[in-house]
């Protein structure tokens, strides 16, 4: 995980649920990828991509590539790092070579891209919008209307599924069709928060709703938690983990006990 407060990339330790090694990274932000043996972390304050060696916590490459929001983000798929930097430009970094291969112009505000079923997907926070890019291309193929100002993304049960940070609903799009399945109202509005999938369900979190579960069977809330906390959520090793940024610590929680 990264914490921008004092700058740091922090190794969780799943077996023990402890706090491993630290690795410094001058305002960390856009999230945290993991490919190709490294883990690839934005940094606001460098302006640059600074690929890590997981198992030495060395730094490998730093990567000129300055991200376009903090809360941004980065993602792995067809054998490249992509990263959306200023002015909304979604970059291609290859792996191999560690340099910026492409780039392709977005519209205004779209800066979180999302790798899925063969496609790179974008949420266009100022107009509404899911992208849909072509890598092979390299070229947006598709543009399709979601709830109002969409930041992040997750995949999942053949969507692609955004939190809308304007109204606080969650929208899913089916990735074969391109075609907008169903705006979700979850009632989380505002900036921050997260969304990602696992045991079958979409989980959301806001500040003051620390979790919001989604089932994909009905396009409906079946459970919300309320109250201080929530930030970042992640799903991994059969568990939900959710960072909360006013007490400093993270949640790892069991979905079967929500």
């Amino acid at each position: 995980m990264t914490t921008g407060r004092d700058s740091h990339v922090v190794q969780l330790v799943a077996a023990t649920n402890t706090v491993g090694s630290r690795l410094e990274v001058k305002d960390p932000c856009s999230g945290l990828a993991d490919g190709f043996g490294s883990l690839w972390s934005p940094s606001c304050g460098d302006h640059v991509v600074v690929r890590i060696d997981p198992a030495t916590g060395n730094v490998l490459a730093r990567i000129a590539a300055d991200p376009a929001n903090s809360e941004g983000g980065i993602t792995v798929g067809a054998g490249s790092i992509w990263l959306v930097t200023k002015p909304s430009t979604l970059v291609r970094i290859d792996p191999k070579s560690n340099i910026v291969v492409a780039s392709i112009s977005l519209p205004s505000g779209s800066e979180n891209p999302l790798f899925a079923d063969g496609a790179v997907w974008v949420s266009s926070y100022e107009h509404g919008q899911l992208l849909k890019i072509d890598p092979g291309t390299a070229s947006v193929v598709a543009t399709i209307p979601v709830g109002p100002k969409p930041r992040f993304l997750t995949s999942g049960a053949g969507s692609i599924w955004t939190l809308n940070q304007g109204d606080g609903s969650v929208s899913r799009v089916d990735t074969k069709t391109g075609k907008l399945v169903a705006t979700i109202q979850c009632g989380v509005p505002g900036m921050g928060g997260e969304i990602t999938y696992g045991a079958g369900h979409v989980w959301a979190t806001m500040f003051d709703f620390p979790i919001t579960e989604i089932d994909p069977a009905t396009n409906s809330v079946v459970k919300q938690w309320g109250g201080p906390g929530g930030d970042g959520l992640r799903f991994g090793l059969g568990s939900l983990w959710l960072s909360n940024g006013r007490q400093g610590n993270v949640w790892r929680l069991s979905p079967d006990q929500q």
